[in-house]
């Protein structure tokens, strides 16, 4: 019998490494990234503090970001791809588009100042959120079956909302100068460090409901609602400000509602994510791969990592990795069901996907379970 290979049959594909198409996107996307970097440092005399500046946060936000993932955590290349496609190829053609709005269109038309204002709230929202999206379309397109609920679209649209905001502040900070950097910071860097994510979230939230439903409309208009929220609280955000103190606190207490929201639906997500694993995973019992023991742990991410951490404390990292690949393809066989049961797959690719899964969780079980005193269920 061949070795299984764990991260191919988690992320349903032929071999644990990334495909060629993702590798040829983060390439292209990562010449985009640094040939905007060298087009910024060209633009003013503090690139370094601009750099160190927009990477200063970015660390904590990254964290709060995949703290979101931890159910069922995302394939890091799809993870990687994201933050790049904003930081390079998103930034790189954007810049090209709004600078070309601004010379040939809006300062003809209304003059620098004015036309600079139409730029940031006519041309940019609907070219940055347009570029931004154009990655999780493909995802929808070429890895559907990464969407497995909101959760997933909010995760992927912050990392492309993170990298693009990182390298769009590494330019305001640059081109600040000296007098200008430390408000510039506060401005960007502490008071609306989520304004991107936030806004590529609303377009995640629609690729992920799009990529559970059936084909036609359904999946369209999810899409395009997403992509107009996020276009328009851009737009509002960088219109804001032209009109005094009231409006910029409107939008940002409207911002800050969104992030309550998205967070409600994370919540609910996870919740229904339990949910399926309770309902579904019983029935494979008499195959050995799981008990109720298994059943109380993975419904609690808690216990998921208590079990994790008792595991490896008594076996080392090894074992522990085979009970985190345990809880993962578990969530993953959960959520296969929930796409059988909405005719998203059919019965051949279901049992295609379903034998690996119950294969690694029968291989894993077998190296954890004399490692694992299961804790008594909640009452």
């Amino acid at each position: 019998m061949p070795a299984l290979d764990p991260r191919a049959i988690l992320d349903a594909r032929p071999t644990g490494r990334p495909s060629v198409g993702v590798i040829v996107a983060i390439a292209v996307s990562s010449v985009c990234l640094l040939v905007a970097l060298v087009m910024t440092s060209a633009e003013g005399p503090t690139f370094l503090e601009g750099l160190l500046l927009a990477l200063l946060p970015l660390p904590l936000l990254l964290a709060g970001v995949l703290a979101l993932d931890r159910l069922e955590p995302e394939p890091p290349d799809a993870l990687v791809l994201a933050f790049l496609w904003g930081a390079g190829i998103s930034v790189l053609v954007a810049m090209g588009i709004n600078t070309a709005g601004l010379t040939l269109l809006w300062t003809p038309l209304l003059g620098q100042e004015e036309g600079f204002v139409a730029t940031a709230v006519l041309t940019a929202p609907v070219v940055e959120e347009t570029l931004k999206a154009l990655v999780l379309v493909g995802m929808l397109w070429f890895r559907r079956h990464e969407l497995n609920g909101p959760t997933d679209g909010i995760i992927y649209g912050s990392m492309v909302g993170l990298g693009f905001a990182t390298v769009e502040n590494i330019h305001y900070y640059t081109t600040a100068g000296p007098d200008g950097l430390a408000v510039t910071f506060v401005a960007r860097g502490l008071l609306s460090p989520l304004v991107h994510p936030l806004c590529t979230s609303l377009t995640g939230l629609g690729i992920a409901t799009a990529a559970l439903a059936p084909r036609g409309w359904a999946r369209v208009w999810p899409v395009l609602l997403g992509l107009l929220g996020a276009m328009t609280y851009h737009a509002l955000w960088n219109a804001a400000p032209s009109f005094g103190i009231v409006p910029v606190l409107a939008v940002y207490l409207l911002g800050l509602g969104i992030v309550v929201g998205l967070l409600v639906v994370v919540r609910a997500d996870r919740a229904r994510i339990v949910a399926l694993i309770g309902q579904h995973l019983p029935q494979y019992g008499p195959l050995g791969v799981v008990a109720l023991p298994d059943v109380v742990m993975l419904t609690s991410l808690a216990r998921r990592r208590r079990a994790r951490a008792q595991v490896r404390a008594a076996a080392g990292p090894g074992p522990a990795r085979a009970m985190r690949d345990y809880q993962q393809a578990a969530t993953e066989l959960a959520m296969l069901h929930r796409r059988l049961d909405r005719g998203l797959v059919d019965r051949a690719a279901f049992e295609r996907q379903r034998g690996p899964l119950l294969a690694l969780m029968l291989a894993a079980r077998g190296v954890f379970t004399p490692l694992w005193r299961p804790e008594a269920p909640p009452r």
